[in-house]
């Protein structure tokens, strides 16, 4: 194979491109809109999509809670506070584990597989992905023939549309056909007339959905004929492939919707069709560019060239800013108004028994998945993750009620399609941490300080409310009077007594409190805001001043748990006891320092045992460091992560592929530019060398404003502030006057290095 044609290696620079096909899924490029998703590989006589919809999971709801929780839970609370670890580890394992253990599964949906007549000896190749339209292309000749192939994912239109074209008259055939795991898990695919075909089958298990994937070509020229299970287009100028799938978990008749949908989107032309996703995907991509200073000739090279070159040591900033944008890229893909939240996979699973169930792991990963969604101006993207931890709520009060015998709703370190909150697996190190809804609650409280939304805040409220109250009722007295959760985990850790025995059920992690805290706070908070239970507030903030504070243990380091244990582990993959740095505020540079210089001696141990070695781990160290305003650690980070834990298509790799690293690290390079937590906008915090001259527009911060700015040698030049509400702004940046003024909503004020007074406009 062969890449002569200068044309093809155009400098582009938000895109991914290689010069093969994908020998493999993990160089396959993914586009999605949010319920949709296909893995493209590029192939040359034969293209594979592997597709999925983001409702096609195993089984259907059940109720997993163990009645026999309640009944032992005082003896499991005795045996704990005794230091009887392995008694109330078994007793644990047998009476609070749900029944049976597993929460469902997602599955992939299929393959569309296309053949492609005399296609040997390409030359001419390409395989991209526009990361500024959202759109993939296939490019190469055969002897004197261009082909090329387009495919997105149409969020408006709701299908994923592709279009194959040659530019010689009639030199476009092949044959198209769907497959599932080799044809073993479907029922049928059926002719739909002589342009399209239908797979039909179930998604498996008691109560659980049907699914379909419909297939339709409109050729340009030549002949469209089906048969037997094969679509086929003979000597066509060229053809436009539409498909659209479903489950009845959305449809009680996927293939009459998935087929009228069709219908109407075939009297519709291509270009028009590509116009419309193009809009609507590049209005929510294209509120935030990132501008790094230029790594010169590398973005002539293709994206697994630069990456090798990266590993080896050579600088590329450019690379940088397409990470960046390709997690905000992902999120957009998998995760939009309608479908349900990313998964640890975003939509994109080619496996029937996917690592860790490919489901909604919530005691970091979830959470992760969304860090971006508020700063990085993708905030229509949260609203999947806000519909399920509503869903939520109904099961997570029974899970409360028959497991705790508490009021409120609680969910544990995992959910499902179903909302299931019951605990997931014996694995005693993570499954017994009730803690999950009190952290998914956070994300609601986040979204109002972003958008300043009180009518948003008013409806989550309640729902904040509620996780709040199963806390009230869960924290038990320990013999100093202090409120403490038991049991409970440091997710996923394990700690070992003086005695040599290790444990990981406890009393009181250092987790749990900073998660309480937040929470509880952020219900006072609401509460004042929107002039609410005045009762309640009082009682959360008599709780408030009975909660275990940091404490500092004899490294210098945050302690984990509420005893300076020493631990199994201690360069753990989950760093849970600084919570309360990122995504937390409790653990602050400037009004903590010493729970801050704490919080980096607990880094540096954990990384100097090896930490940071999955890469989620890696992204939530990003931000640690960002947030601890220390550049060069975080760009340390930042190179680690594309070093080790990035896969030829820039999908984060655990191992094996997650996609929270992505998020974790497109989060983690915003926090390193801009900083809102402390009620103070602060730009570029933890500013590395390498970035000394660059430009951001769009990103957000806390309190409803949107920031645009450049900087020079390390030195702000302009920052133009724009209020979405009215309210108070405080403002630093190096090489300008600290600011505070009062915004006006709909206003935009301009503040320069020469000048810092005010410009409106």
């Amino acid at each position: 194979m062969t890449n002569t044609n200068p044309a093809e290696t155009v400098e582009q620079k938000q895109r991914l491109w290689y010069l093969k096909p994908a020998a493999e899924w993990n160089e396959a490029l993914p586009i999605g809109n949010g319920r949709l998703g296909a893995m493209i590989f590029g192939g040359i006589t034969e293209e594979k999509l592997q597709l999925n919809e983001d409702s096609v999971w195993y089984g259907g709801p059940r109720d997993r809670n163990n009645e026999d929780a309640l009944a032992h839970l005082p003896e499991i609370r005795k045996l704990i506070m005794e230091g009887r670890l392995k008694e109330a580890e078994a007793l644990a394992g047998m009476t609070m584990a749900g029944l049976p253990e597993s929460q469902r599964h997602y599955l992939p949906l299929g393959d569309l597989l296309i053949s492609f007549d005399r296609h040997e000896k390409p030359g001419d190749y390409v395989r991209e992905l526009d990361l500024e339209r959202g759109v993939s292309r296939v490019s190469y000749r055969i002897g004197d023939v261009r082909y090329i192939r387009e495919l997105f994912a149409s969020y408006p239109d709701q299908a994923i549309v592709m279009r194959i074209s040659a530019d010689k008259k009639g030199a476009l055939s092949l044959k198209a056909r769907f497959n599932r795991r080799n044809w073993r898990y479907m029922e049928k695919t059926e002719k739909w007339g002589q342009q399209g075909l239908v797979m039909q089958g179930e998604c498996g298990g008691k109560g659980g959905s049907s699914f379909c994937a419909i297939v339709k070509a409109l050729p340009e020229g030549g002949v469209c004929k089906t048969i037997g299970e094969y679509l086929l287009v003979e000597n066509a100028d060229a053809v436009t492939l539409l498909l659209a799938a479903g489950t009845t978990f959305r449809h009680p008749d996927p293939v009459l919707y998935g087929k009228r949908q069709l219908e109407e989107l075939c009297q519709v032309s291509y270009a028009e069709l590509l116009a419309r996703h193009v809009k609507d995907y590049f209005a929510l991509f294209g509120r935030v560019t990132l501008r790094l200073p230029e790594s010169p000739g590398k973005n002539a090279l293709p994206t697994d060239e630069r990456l090798k070159l990266f590993r080896e040591g050579e600088e590329d900033n450019g690379l940088i800013e397409t990470y960046f944008q390709f997690g905000r890229y992902l999120l957009i893909s998998s995760s939009r108004p309608g479908s349900l939240p990313a998964n640890l996979q975003g939509i994109w699973n080619d496996s029937f028994t996917p690592p860790w169930d490919s489901k909604f792991t919530i005691n970091i990963n979830t959470q992760m998945n969304y860090w971006p969604a508020e700063n990085c101006n993708l905030s229509e993207c949260h609203e999947p993750l806000f519909d399920l931890i509503e869903r939520m709520r109904e099961p997570g009060r029974v899970t409360a009620s028959v497991m705790y015998g508490c009021r409120g709703f609680t969910a544990h370190h995992n959910t499902d399609i179903w909302a299931d909150t019951a605990p997931q697996d014996t694995y005693l190190p993570a499954s017994f941490w009730p803690m999950g809804a009190a952290w998914l609650c956070l994300h609601l409280w986040e979204h109002y300080r972003f958008s300043q939304d009180r009518y948003f805040l008013a409806r989550a409220y309640e729902t904040m409310k509620e996780a709040a109250l199963f806390l009230l009722d869960y924290l038990i007295e320990d013999n100093e009077g202090r409120l403490m959760t038991c049991p409970s985990v440091s997710p996923e850790n394990s700690y070992r007594l003086p005695n040599g025995e290790t444990g990981v059920l406890c009393a009181g992690a250092t987790m749990d409190f900073q998660i309480i805290e937040a929470l509880f706070d952020a219900c006072i908070r609401s509460g004042e805001i929107i002039e609410r239970d005045e009762a309640f507030r009082e009682e959360l903030a008599a709780a408030l001043k009975r909660l275990p504070k940091p404490q500092i243990g004899r490294h210098g380091q945050i302690q984990e748990w509420m005893e300076d244990y020493e631990e199994v582990e201690p360069g753990h993959r989950h760093i849970s006891h600084l919570f309360g740095l990122y995504p937390g505020e409790g653990i602050n540079v400037d009004s903590t320092p010493e729970l801050a210089a704490a919080a980096r001696t607990t880094l540096e141990r954990r990384l100097a045992n090896g930490g940071g070695h999955t890469g989620w781990s890696r992204a939530w160290i990003i931000n640690f460091w960002a947030r601890l305003l220390d550049a060069d650690k975080a760009y340390e980070n930042v190179r680690a992560m594309l070093h080790h834990s990035t896969l030829p298509n820039l999908f984060d790799n655990h191992p094996p592929f997650q996609i929270d690293g992505n998020f974790g690290g497109t989060a983690g390079i915003a926090e390193m530019l801009l900083q809102s937590h402390s009620g103070l906008i602060r730009l570029l915090p933890a500013l590395p060398d390498s970035w000394n001259d660059g430009e951001v527009r769009g990103l957000r911060a806390r309190g409803g404003f949107t920031l645009n700015f450049t900087w020079s040698k390390g030195q702000v030049t302009e920052a133009v502030v724009t209020c979405a509400v009215s309210g108070p702004c405080r403002l630093e940046a190096p090489g300008l006057d600290p600011v505070s003024f009062e915004g006006e909503a709909g206003r935009s004020y301009t503040f320069t290095k020469r000048m810092s007074d005010e410009i409106t406009s």
